[in-house]
């Protein structure tokens, strides 16, 4: 039986193109910020703590984001902490923030309801 990882990038290579990710100008990783206060800057990486009833609100919330990161083929560092999810994104390969990092962040925002 195929493991729903392999499952998941089977359908992301057939259905998805992610283009290369850009290096972003400092203007546009203040503008982010700015607009998504909760998250910080720190060197080449952004991070955010969500904070949820208990822990079953917790882990419902990194499995989606998790789903996420699998799709976007970009995955944080995840750190939690019984109903405290810390998230840092970085594009470790690129030693940048880069669009991916943004994208994605919006994305674990949308993931909170």
């Amino acid at each position: 039986m195929p493991s729903l990882s392999n499952t998941v990038r089977r359908v992301i290579s057939v259905e998805y193109r992610w283009p290369m990710p850009t290096d972003l100008t400092p203007d546009q990783i203040d503008a982010f910020l700015s607009t998504h206060p909760e998250w910080t800057r720190d060197g080449e990486s952004i991070s955010r703590a969500y904070v949820f009833a208990d822990f079953n609100e917790a882990m419902g919330f990194v499995v989606r984001i998790g789903i996420a990161s699998e799709v976007a083929d970009h995955h944080p560092d995840i750190d939690i902490r019984w109903n405290k999810v810390t998230c840092v994104l970085s594009t470790h390969d690129q030693g940048a923030l880069t669009s991916k990092d943004l994208d994605l962040a919006s994305q674990f925002d949308e993931c909170t309801g």
